[in-house]
Order: structure tokens, then C-alpha cells, then sequence
């Protein structure tokens, strides 16, 4: 055999193992085939919109070389308006020296997200059933002190909304806080959707990030606990992913798979954003396409100037 020959199969293998490994770790430009996904444990549903950690290594998105940044419409809808109710899972969500100012503050994020000018940076985006807006109502939160799924089966995520959230809604957002640190994953939360009883939801996912500096957004202001920050700051990045591209056929995302959060990440262009209810957070802009073509918005990562927060 050639020496030729056995480099050939080498790479070959090599490249074949790249392509087994767990979907945590793989490149986030790769976009999941499209499923429909159900409660049932044997059928998962994808990981949209990872949120990286910071030092995550990602492809570069090729800056001005890329001929189209803006992110394009793939034919499915968009969520007009959101209903949610958060789930804290994990048996730390019953002990008060963990839960701090965590819960109380993502009820109070959550209400104040809703018409405020930061939910107001996606409304540009439209879909099949209309354009996607700011409205979001808020009906609380439960508490589920079980032991909590690490986040790696999507499928027992959606598991875990259908088995908590009594009636769920069509236009539903179902966010799901764990105790579980992320250990080795590279992503700090990511946003999926499936069926509940025949009914279509959306939902995510949220490591405890309390310590967590590759998912610490460095809020300095002294009104949250670092904990607290860190989650505010992903949960503005897979809500507004959820809002614009929340289901298969897939709605907004560019050529690399890249949502509106996903373009934005780990960018902050005032030290704290004002949500409608007066709350002050750290929080990344998100992508607006008709910012960039106008060059109006604050530039991502790569200098593409497509940023909003509606400051």
C-alpha cells in the first residue's frame, strides 16, 4: 500500500471520528436536519441557538469577506406573541441559600422583557403566520425539586415541561432553570420546541451558572448576584432566538446556522439595558438586519455592525 494511500485513509478517519462527536461540542454552523420532535424520549429534539461559553473556539463568520451577513427567511413561522411560565428544576430550587435572588429575578426579568424596546429589536422579522412581536405574557413560575436532566437529551427537557406545566400554550416559551452545573459542555443554555399533548410548544434550557466565568456577562452594577446576571443575559439571547426562528422549517438564521442571538453573543453595548418594567440588566444586543444594511446598529464580534438592545 502507498504511502499516499495510508495518508488518504488516515484523514478519512480522522474526519469520520470529528463528525461522531457529542452535539455539544460540534460546529455550531452545522444546522440540524429538520424533526418533529414529541414528548416521547424517541424522538429529540435539536439544540437551537446553543449560547457558546466564552473561549469556546467557533469558526470565524468571514466578516466582510462573507458576501451576505444578514440573516435570511428559511419558510416557517415566527411566534407573534409569547406566553411563558419558567421552571426551576433540581433539588437546590428548595434550599434558600442557592436560590438567593434567582427566581425573583427571573420572574421580574421576564415581566419587564415583555414591550420593552429590547424585545422591540426583533419585530423587523416576519413568517408565514405574521410578524413576530413584543408581547409577552408572563404567568409565574413552578418549582420542581426532583433531580434535574443535565441538559444533554433534549428529550428529557420536554419531558419536563410536559410533565410540570399543566395546560401549555401554542404561542408557549417554556425556559427550564437546573441546578446542574455545565461541567464540560461549551454552551451555557439553547432553545428547542416539541409537542405537549398535541400541542406545539417552545422551550430552553439553563445551566446553573452561579461562578460560572465562561458564562458571566460582568455585570458590575451591583443589583444582581452574579448567578442571576448570567442567566438574565442567556435568557434574553434563546428567548429572542425563539421569537424569530422557533421551529422546523426554521424561520431566521444565516448561511452558518447563526441566529439573531447567536450573531450578537458575548457583545454589550451599554453597561446596563432598561426593561419596561424599570429593572436595569446586562444584557447582549441581538441581530437586525435592517441595522446592518444601515449600518445604524453596534458592531458583533467580527465588527459587523448589526447589533441592537434597543438602547
Amino acid at each position: 500500500m502507498t504511502s499516499k494511500l495510508l495518508l488518504g485513509l488516515a484523514v478519512l478517519c480522522l474526519a469520520a471520528s470529528s463528525f461522531a462527536q457529542d452535539s455539544s461540542t460540534q460546529n455550531p454552523a452545522v444546522r440540524p436536519a429538520p424533526q418533529e420532535p414529541s414528548s416521547s424520549h424517541a424522538s429529540e429534539p435539536p439544540k437551537l441557538g446553543p449560547h457558546w461559553a466564552r473561549g469556546v473556539q467557533l469558526p470565524a463568520t468571514a466578516g466582510a469577506a462573507q458576501a451576505n451577513v444578514n440573516m435570511t427567511y428559511h419558510g416557517g413561522p415566527i411566534m407573534k406573541s409569547v406566553v411563558s411560565q419558567a421552571i426551576f428544576w433540581g433539588p437546590s430550587w428548595g434550599k434558600a441559600s442557592f436560590v438567593g435572588d434567582k427566581i425573583s429575578g427571573i420572574d421580574s426579568w421576564s415581566t419587564g422583557f415583555s414591550n420593552s424596546r429590547y424585545a422591540k429589536t426583533s419585530d423587523e422579522y416576519t413568517g408565514t403566520n405574521g410578524q413576530v412581536g413584543p408581547g409577552l405574557t408572563y404567568q409565574g413560575h413552578f418549582i420542581d425539586t426532583t433531580t434535574a436532566a443535565s441538559g444533554a437529551s433534549t428529550s428529557a427537557i420536554l419531558a419536563e415541561v410536559c410533565k410540570v406545566i399543566p395546560s401549555p400554550k401554542a404561542n408557549g416559551y417554556y425556559p427550564v432553570y437546573v441546578d446542574k452545573k455545565r461541567g464540560k459542555a461549551g454552551y451555557c443554555a439553547y432553545h428547542s420546541y416539541g409537542s405537549c399533548g398535541g400541542v406545539r410548544v417552545q422551550f430552553a434550557f439553563f445551566f446553573n451558572l452561579d461562578g460560572d466565568s465562561g458564562c458571566d456577562p460582568g455585570d458590575t452594577s451591583g443589583q444582581h448576584s452574579q448567578g442571576l446576571a448570567a442567566l438574565a443575559n442567556v435568557s434574553g439571547h434563546e428567548l429572542s432566538e425563539a421569537r424569530t426562528d422557533p421551529s422546523s422549517p426554521g424561520g431566521w438564521y444565516d448561511r452558518q446556522g447563526q441566529e439573531n442571538g447567536d450573531k450578537c453573543a458575548w457583545t454589550f453595548h451599554v453597561p446596563l439595558v432598561t426593561l419596561s418594567n424599570g429593572t436595569k440588566w446586562k444584557i447582549q444586543g441581538e441581530w437586525s438586519n435592517a441595522a446592518y444594511t444601515a449600518q445604524t446598529g453596534y458592531p458583533n464580534r467580527d465588527g459587523q455592525k448589526g447589533c441592537l438592545d434597543g438602547h
